[in-house]
This record gives structure tokens, C-alpha cells and sequence, in this order.
């Protein structure tokens, strides 16, 4: 049985577009139903030529038969790539018996504009309307000629602010474009063949330029942030067939006017008036001498870089399960789900009447939307109607977070179809799934999915719905772990790493949020907040944390290399605000919405700045630097030494008690082994005198099962995820919730809601509980020595009520799953499969370990039992399914 290679890609990507990576990486998978699959050997060909491909010639590059069973990360070694170009690969492997796959099918990349000089575009607005705070979103448009048959045509496009394209009348792009990212410092530029949506003579160029982040409202802290109104910037390369080329570019030939979209706001909403529509003007041969020109932008002085993110897509439509009328004559539909997007909206009507339609994620008492936890975010869409036909209307700038929605205004009766949900975010793909015996726990991991399809949307921000909707670091590092199984976030994180190091201060801090958006200033200098922090810990720590996940669960080297120098810089800074290595307690958040406990900022201040210091040394070895790797271990140890010094007792009691003190000492590594001890039985003790509940915030709540797992206490660890009381995961889900609480009181049977000044209820920090189900309950867990699950530790801890948990992720190499399933009469029965070209090593719980598998099975080797745990068989795998029973 030969290998055959599938699912080739380039930088994560599948045949993507407009690169400016020179040395870009190459991917591939493999399939085989033979057991124990390897690659043994590679060959690559690279050529700028289909056809020369299909003659197995790689003008480019030719890897010749390399010796190497890697098919992750391959880094192209060929000629230099030229900007514009488009380049063709494939690959074929070589088996253990040295037996030859076919190969791949033919995959592409090609290059975007490299040198800022061929950049020819200008920057076009148009002026601001006097008078009015929220503008119109101007409509853009060009005509021209091709004079020859098109071989190729590609549009490379960007905007400070945002845009919708369309060529020739059809759509071209995704959504928010071009991604938020420091205006200042960079802007992304997307590339779009549409060779396809051009043709020899006449053509239209339209464009509906947004504000965006870039002159919109961002968060509460102001609008205008980085310029005063949106600009375009837009090439479009044309390859004749005779070899020659031509531009089209933004410039002063092209039109503007207002036109229907009165204002479209990230926070404020939009204003749609449809009697006001452009009939034709995205087509040829349509009137724009009454159009005005463009405002022209002298220059941008920030980089432009090729895209770097997913794309915003709408990735799923959702329809209303109910809808009733309230007394006031509106119409409320609850969707079922809270989700964040916005609604569809289907009507037919006399012109002028306007609809309103409102969004929610929760209900007043009265049956009203609940609104006040919006702060000043307006999650609404106003349309008028054009009349006579049945219109269909979706806003175009903004976004909401809801689960109700309110018609006010509706001619005539609606139904549950009159709108329909566009559920919208960056579109990384779903690598994940779990599923246990228990609806409760299925449904809390239910609602970690959602919050986290809710809130990475170009960035990851913290909620979708209030006047905040900011980047928080602290909150993206602490469920990174859990977001890289749910979905494939390695372009995600990668970008956000950009926004970290575009932010990171002279200093050598990291920031609070990122994209910075003034963030800094505004806590500077606002009294009410009384902020005033130079770096948060566990905030600023995300400069270290993501890059070492995206190592653990990509192989991702690449990230470690482009940002090492900002992560000393980091780390260096942490020990340069230290007092005997001890940092000082002046962080804004800590242990961010603890409920009951208040660990000590200092603590936690020294905790992290000992794990950042720790990983970096981890990093320093694994990109080959002996000596940084001896220097950062050396001061890890110092570290935890003037930890242990300054806030642990003889008795092995740690300074503030919380139960955030003991899991931060115990999972960073900062004790003794007697103090270790000392400190699981501390920490059991505070959970237990609660009632088997917990009192972490953000920062504790990641690690707190981990740490009980760690460390012989699974059935309490099993407790907590179960716990139906407040505080506790299932609490919300008991309440009916869909997505994951900002806190753990965001509402009670006792109190109702909390503080509308913060309360979301699309937060997925407290969602970090999904890596220990899928590391621990399910047991995939990746090896950091063969990382990107080259190597898959397979370890399912079953216990508590759970009789079976199925599970997959979808790696690198191919998809991973666990089946498990345990019987009233202690029978432990495990299936595993492993993709080709990696291994395995399976941890089966319990005696009398049995495995069966189509290939051959290695003896099982016996284990002690560890800390109150039980005993192990341990079974080195290669690919293929197995399975294996044991007696609990």
C-alpha cells in the first residue's frame, strides 16, 4: 500500500495569493491504510510554469530526494522569488519499503508587490460632509479599458478604514478588510485574482470605503483614533497574453459620492436610506458626471504588508427558533444562540417607512432587550425602504453581539422569515470536536466554541457587544491553548503577534491591548480609571505565551525566530521593575474577576514574570542559543527562589491564600517538592471549604484543573468541571446560556444581573477550562519535543460522572481522536487514531492493559502508580486505529 499526498499548503494556506514571505513554508498530509506509516523522503518541485510542472521540472527548485520524514514547515530553498509571480509546487514522498508515492496533485502561491516603489496607487477619499459627527460612507468608482485578451489580472488592495469591493458588478473579497492592525505602523493589502471578472474593453472598478477601526468609534475610548476619515488605496496588475502589462490604479480620475449608507459604525450601528441607492454604479456605461473627485492623501508612511490573517467571513446563517409581539407593537425573535453578526432583514413596504432592527444578548425581566450592559454601543440598524419590491438589507461596517432581535417599525406581520442570523469571524477553521456523556459539559464546550467564534474577529477582542470589543492580551494568552484545539488560529496568532510587537513600548513592555489604539494614553490619563500601570502581568506575559503555544501546537519555529528579540526585551524588562527579583503590586487586573478571593498583585506579578522567564529559556534551546537557554534557566531558578523567599511559609502557605497563589506556584513550577505538597493540600482544602467550588479569575481559572490533574487530585478536578452551584461553569449553562460569562455572576437567581458597566455575556476567558478537557479529559496532548503533534502524548484521565468522551483534532498531519468509554463494571476501553507520518505514545489507565490493532502492537511496559493517581501501561504507537481495554 503506497502513500498518496493530499491537502498541499503554503504558509498554512492553500493556494494563497499576494505573499511577501521570500522564504515561504510548505505543508502537505498524507494518507495510506497501511499501519505505522512513515515518510522516509521528500522530493519538491517548484517551477513559475504549470506546464513545466507537469513535466516533473522545477525550474525553481528541485529539492532532489531529501532524507527527511518532516512534511510541516518545509522552507523553500529555491530561486528568489520575484513580486507579482505566481509559482506552482508538488511534492512526492518515499514509504519505509522505499516505495515511491504519485505525487500530489499541483498546488500555487504566488507573490504580492515586494518593493514599495512599484506601489503606483494613491490614496483617495473624500471629504468630509460638514456638520454631521457620523459621515456617509462614500461609493468610489472607475472606469477603463483593457486593450488585449487578459492572461492574468490581480487587484492588490488596502484602506485606511475599510472596504467592499466589486468588479464589473460582482462582489470581490471578504469582510473588513483590511484587518485591524496599528495604521500607524502597518496596513495589511489584500491580493484577488479576478482574471475571471474582466474582459477586452470596458470595465468598473467600484468601491464603498467603511471607517472601520481607523476612523470609527474603537471601544469607549474615542472615535478618529488613527485619522479623521477613510482613504483607499487600490493597483490592479493586467497581464496581457502577449507578454505586455498595464496598471489601474486609485488616483484622481476616479468619481465619489454620498450614497445610501448615512453612517455604518463598529459601536454605533448603521443608517441605511434605500431611496437613496446607486442603481448600476458598480457597472459599465453608468452616469457619473454628476460624481465628484477624489480627495487625494499625499502619502502613508506605515508599511504595507501582505495580508496576514484569515479572512472575516459569514460562516454561518442562522434562523430565529421563536418570535412573539410585545405590547408596544415590536416584534422580539430569540435566535437560540448568542452569537455575534448581525441579522438579515426581509421586507416589502411603501418607500420611506424605516425599520429598526435592535440587537440583545439577554432579556429584561419584562421581556424587554436588555440594553444597559451596551454602555454607549448603539447595536442597531435603521432602514428605509425604497418601496414597491420585496427588499432584502444587511448592514455593512458594523457588527453586534445577540441572541434577540427586535423589529420596530415592520409594515405588515413578520415571520421567522423575515430575518435570518449571519453568524460572522475570522474564518479559522474548525479542527476540534468533543462530545461526552454528559449534555451539560457537551454544552459548556458548546459555548467555548461560540465565544470563541464570537470574539476573533482580526483580532481577539473581549467581547463583542459593549463600547469595548478591544484586543486584550491577558485574555488572549490564557485561552490560547484552548483556541488552537477548537479551531486552526496559527495565522490568527501570528498576526496578533504583529499587533503585540507594533505596541510593545521602547521600554521593552507589551501592552494591555493590541492593536494599542490609544489605549495607552487614554489609561494614562483618565483619573476615573485610575490605571496607571506600566505593564500588566499576565497581560503583557502574552508576548511569550502565544508564540510558545504556537510552537506546542503548529512546530511553528518561524514565530520564535522573528520575535525572540522582542521577548528578551520583554523579560529583561520584567527583571529590570523587580525589587530582589520580586515584582511590585502596582497591576491594574490581576487575577481579573475572581469571585471571592483576591490574590495579591505581587504574587502574581513575580508568578509570571518566573514563567516568562522560564519559556524563554525553553525557546533559547530550542532555537539553538546555549547560551541564552543557561542564562534565562539560571534566572528562572533565582526567580523562584526570591518567590519562595517572599511569599511562601514554612508551612507551605502562600501569600493572599487564594486558590489563584497555589495553582500559579504549582503549574509555573516555583516550589520544592515538600512545598509542592504542602500546597495541593492547601489548595484542595480552600476548594473543598467552598463546597468543591471555585474563586479564579482569568489568569487562575486555565490552569486550576490542569494543576489538580497534575497533581492526584482528578476526582476533585472533575468536581469543579460537574460543580452545578455558583460559582461554576455549569451555573451559566444551568441558566440557559450559549456562550461563555464574562463573569461568574454575570447573573444569579439571587441578584439578577450584575454591574451593566461590565457585563458581558460573550467573554471566552473563562472558557480556558477547553485544554484541559481536550489535554486531560480526552487526553491528546502535544509533545514539546516533537511538537505540532509530531508526537502525540495520549493520556485520557477519565473520572467524576463522565462515561464516555470522544474527541479529534484536526493537526498538521492529519486528524487525531480518542474514544473512550468506561463500564459499571470498572472496563476501560480506549480506541485511538493517529495520522500517517507521526507516532504516539498512549498512557492507558488502570491494570490488566490489552491493546489491539491491525498492525503490530508493542508490548505494554507497567509504571508505578503516581501521586494518588492510578497505574499505567504505556504503548508506543505509530499511525493507524488501535485499541485498548483495561480494568479501572
Amino acid at each position: 500500500m503506497t502513500m498518496s499526498v493530499v491537502d498541499c499548503r503554503t504558509e498554512y494556506l492553500v493556494n494563497p495569493l499576494g505573499l511577501d514571505v521570500l522564504q515561504p513554508r510548505l505543508f502537505w498530509k498524507l494518507e495510506t491504510e497501511a499501519p505505522a506509516a512513515v515518510q522516509t523522503a521528500y522530493q519538491i518541485l517548484v517551477s513559475a510554469s504549470p506546464a513545466e510542472l507537469e513535466q516533473d521540472r522545477g525550474e525553481m527548485w528541485d529539492s532532489g530526494r531529501t532524507e527527511s520524514s518532516e512534511s510541516a514547515h518545509i522552507v523553500y530553498q529555491g530561486a528568489p522569488l520575484q513580486a507579482e509571480a505566481v509559482y506552482y509546487w508538488k511534492v512526492r514522498v518515499w514509504d519505509r519499503q522505499d516505495r515511491v508515492s504519485p505525487w500530489s496533485g499541483p498546488a500555487l502561491w504566488s507573490m504580492g508587490i515586494l518593493a514599495r516603489r512599484d506601489w503606483k496607487a494613491k490614496w483617495i477619499g473624500r471629504k468630509a460632509e460638514q456638520g454631521l459627527k457620523l459621515q456617509p460612507s462614500p461609493f468610489f468608482r472607475k472606469e477603463f479599458k483593457l486593450a488585449a485578451p487578459v492572461k492574468r489580472a490581480v487587484i492588490y488592495a488596502t484602506a485606511l478604514g475599510l472596504y467592499h469591493l466589486r468588479v464589473n458588478g460582482v462582489k470581490t473579497g471578504e469582510l473588513f478588510c483590511p484587518g485591524w492592525t496599528d495604521y500607524d505602523t502597518r496596513v495589511q493589502v489584500q491580493a484577488y485574482d479576478v482574471t475571471d471578472r474582466v474582459a477586452t474593453g470596458a470595465n468598473t472598478l467600484a468601491v464603498i470605503l467603511g471607517e472601520g477601526w481607523y476612523a470609527g468609534t474603537v471601544g469607549f475610548i474615542s472615535d478618529k483614533i488613527y485619522g479623521e476619515r477613510p482613504f483607499l488605496s487600490l493597483q490592479l496588475s493586467v497581464e496581457y497574453e502577449d507578454g505586455s502589462r498595464e496598471r489601474i490604479v486609485t488616483d484622481g480620475s476616479w468619481r465619489t459620492r454620498r450614497g445610501p449608507i448615512d453612517y455604518s459604525d463598529m459601536i454605533l450601528g448603521e443608517r441605511y436610506d434605500a431611496t437613496r441607492e446607486l442603481t448600476g454604479w458598480d457597472r459599465t456605461g453608468y452616469d457619473d458626471s454628476g460624481w465628484e473627485q477624489p480627495d487625494i492623501r499625499p502619502g502613508y508612511n506605515g508599511l504595507l504588508t501582505a495580508s496576514m490573517e484569515p479572512p472575516v467571513r459569514i460562516t454561518k446563517s442562522m434562523t430565529p427558533l421563536s418570535l412573539r409581539r410585545t405590547e408596544a407593537g415590536t416584534y422580539i425573535y430569540d435566535m437560540g444562540q448568542n452569537m455575534v453578526g448581525w441579522s438579515e432583514l426581509k421586507v416589502t413596504g411603501e418607500r420611506g417607512t424605516q425599520v429598526t432592527v435592535s440587537h440583545a444578548e439577554m432579556l429584561n425581566p419584562d421581556g424587554s432587550l436588555y440594553l444597559d450592559n451596551l454602555r454607549v454601543a448603539v447595536q442597531q440598524e435603521h432602514y428605509i425602504l425604497k418601496g414597491g419590491v420585496e427588499e432584502r438589507y444587511e448592514p455593512h461596517f458594523t457588527f453586534h453581539g445577540f441572541r434577540y432581535v427586535e423589529l420596530a417599525g415592520y409594515p405588515g406581520e413578520p415571520d421567522l422569515g423575515t430575518i435570518t442570523g449571519k453568524v460572522i469571524h475570522s474564518d479559522t477553521p474548525v479542527t476540534g470536536s468533543l462530545v461526552t456523556s454528559d449534555p451539560m459539559v457537551n454544552q459548556l464546550y458548546s459555548n467555548i466554541t461560540w465565544g470563541q467564534r464570537g470574539n476573533f474577529l482580526s483580532v481577539p477582542t473581549d467581547c463583542p457587544q459593549r463600547d469595548e470589543r478591544l484586543g486584550w492580551t491577558g485574555d488572549a494568552q490564557i485561552f490560547a491553548r484552548t483556541a488552537s484545539y477548537n479551531m486552526d488560529v496559527s495565522r490568527f496568532f501570528n498576526k496578533f503577534m504583529w499587533d503585540m510587537i507594533d505596541a510593545q513600548q521602547p521600554s521593552g513592555a507589551f501592552t494591555d491591548v493590541a492593536p494599542d489604539a490609544g489605549w495607552i494614553r487614554y489609561k494614562m490619563w483618565s483619573t476615573r480609571l485610575d490605571w496607571f500601570a506600566p505593564d500588566n502581568a499576565g497581560w503583557g506575559d502574552a508576548g511569550v505565551v502565544i508564540p510558545w503555544t504556537l510552537y506546542l501546537m503548529y512546530g511553528d519555529t518561524r514565530i520564535l525566530e522573528t520575535h525572540y528579540a522582542a521577548m528578551v526585551r520583554w523579560v529583561e524588562y520584567l527583571e529590570s521593575m523587580t525589587d530582589g527579583l520580586v515584582r511590585p503590586d502596582y497591576a491594574n487586573y490581576g487575577d481579573w474577576l475572581s469571585i471571592g478571593a483576591d490574590t495579591p498583585n505581587d504574587v502574581l506579578a513575580t508568578a509570571y514574570f518566573a514563567y516568562s522567564t522560564k519559556l524563554l529559556a525553553d525557546i533559547a534551546g530550542v532555537l539553538g542559543k546555549p547560551g541564552d537557554q543557561e542564562r534565562f534557566t539560571e534566572l528562572f531558578t533565582a526567580v523562584a527562589g526570591a518567590f519562595r523567599n517572599a511569599f511562601v511559609a514554612e508551612n507551605g502557605r502562600i501569600q493572599g491564600g487564594t486558590q489563584t497563589v497555589y495553582v500559579l506556584a504549582l503549574q509555573f513550577g516555583l516550589l520544592t517538592a515538600e512545598q509542592q505538597t504542602m500546597a495541593v493540600r492547601h489548595l484542595a482544602a480552600d476548594i473543598q471549604a467552598r463546597g468543591n467550588r471555585l474563586s479564579t479569575g482569568f489568569l487562575g481559572v486555565g490552569y486550576l484543573l490542569p494543576v489538580l490533574a497534575d497533581h492526584g487530585q482528578l476526582d476533585l478536578a472533575y468536581s469543579l468541571l460537574t460543580q452545578e452551584e455558583f460559582p461554576s461553569w455549569m451555573y451559566s449553562v444551568k441558566a440557559g446560556a450559549t456562550t461563555i460569562w464574562e463573569r461568574w455572576d454575570g447573573w444569579t437567581e439571587e441578584n439578577g444581573f450584575q454591574t451593566p458597566e461590565m457585563n458581558s455575556f460573550n467573554h471566552y476567558s473563562l472558557g480556558s477550562v477547553g485544554e484541559w478537557m481536550f489535554r486531560y479529559m480526552a487526553g491528546i496532548e502535544a509533545d514539546p519535543q516533537q511538537p505540532g503533534f509530531k508526537h502525540t502524548v495520549i493520556r485520557p484521565q477519565p473520572g467524576g460522572k463522565l462515561t464516555s468522551v470522544k474527541a479529534g483534532y484536526e493537526s498538521l498531519y492529519g486528524r487525531i481522536e480518542t474514544r473512550w468509554q468506561r463500564s459499571a463494571d470498572g472496563v476501560f476501553r480506549l480506541t485511538v487514531e493517529i495520522p500517517a507520518n507521526t507516532t504516539a505514545t498512549v498512557y492507558l489507565p488502570g491494570s490488566g492493559a490489552q491493546a489491539e490493532s491491525a498492525g503490530q502492537m508493542p508490548a505494554p511496559v507497567r509504571r508505578p502508580a503516581e501521586a494518588g493517581g492510578q497505574g499505567e501501561a504505556v504503548f508506543y504507537i505509530g499511525s493507524g486505529t488501535y485499541s485498548f481495554t483495561s480494568i479501572l
